[in-house]
């Protein structure tokens, strides 16, 4: 079994989240199966300073930055098609919301990449499983909006600490056609009839190792519909 990894740069901030993208390659290969990085031959919205938060005048391309994350071994997403992999993984990371789509600056009116609009619609039409971690369900939320796909996803709960607006989000994927669901960082939600998988995981205030307990509960359930 074959899993991409669609990784939206390097660094939290204003690309992938790190950590959630090497736990998943982690919980890929532990699982016996292989994972191939893909990410997007564009630049990136703005390069963040992950010392102190600020913009930094430079330019740099998602693509590039990925191979940080992928050693060097990275896929363009025009070159992947759903025959090429089983599932796909999204770990989160602000590149979700400012890179794939435009979410962080106008909200659900925000644009989506098509090249990433068509792979996971394309996904889904064809009935293979599509894994969304931490705030990356917004760009599934974008990529189905006005089909006739509704996804049933999770962002994480307001009921337990975070640093995010989960109601917010919540209404904002609702706004699209999506459907949110309160989900605590030891769940996950499993949109059965559309084989999607979303888990919290730093939308909460929460550890590493209980990062690591959430992205693992989340591939192991992708790679069992993938085998369903």
């Amino acid at each position: 079994m074959k899993i991409g990894i669609l990784l939206s740069g390097c660094g939290v901030y204003d690309g992938a989240e790190i950590q959630e993208s090497v736990l998943s390659m982690l919980a890929i290969k532990e699982a016996g199966h292989d994972y191939v990085c893909i990410s997007v031959n564009q630049n990136q919205h703005h390069v963040v300073n992950h010392l102190n938060g600020e913009d930094m005048d430079e330019n740099r391309n998602m693509m590039i930055e990925a191979a940080r994350i992928a050693r060097g071994d990275v896929t363009e997403i025009n070159d992947i098609s759903p025959a090429d992999i089983d599932a796909l993984v999204i770990p989160g990371g602000f590149g979700s919301a400012k890179n794939f789509s435009k979410w962080a600056f106008s909200g659900p009116e925000g644009d989506i990449l098509p090249e990433v609009k068509l792979l996971l619609v394309n996904m889904v039409n064809v009935g293979k499983p599509i894994c969304a971690l931490c705030v990356s369900p917004v760009v599934l939320a974008k990529a189905f909006e006005g089909s006739n796909i509704k996804a049933q996803m999770t962002l994480g709960t307001d009921q337990e600490p975070s640093p995010y607006d989960i109601s917010g989000f919540n209404a904002g994927i609702e706004s699209v056609g999506a459907v949110a669901e309160m989900k605590t960082i030891k769940e996950i939600k499993v949109d059965a009839e559309n084989l999607i998988v979303t888990a919290p995981c730093y939308m909460m205030d929460v550890n590493i190792v209980e990062i690591r307990d959430n992205v693992k509960m989340a591939i192991e359930k992708t790679i069992e519909l993938v085998k369903n």
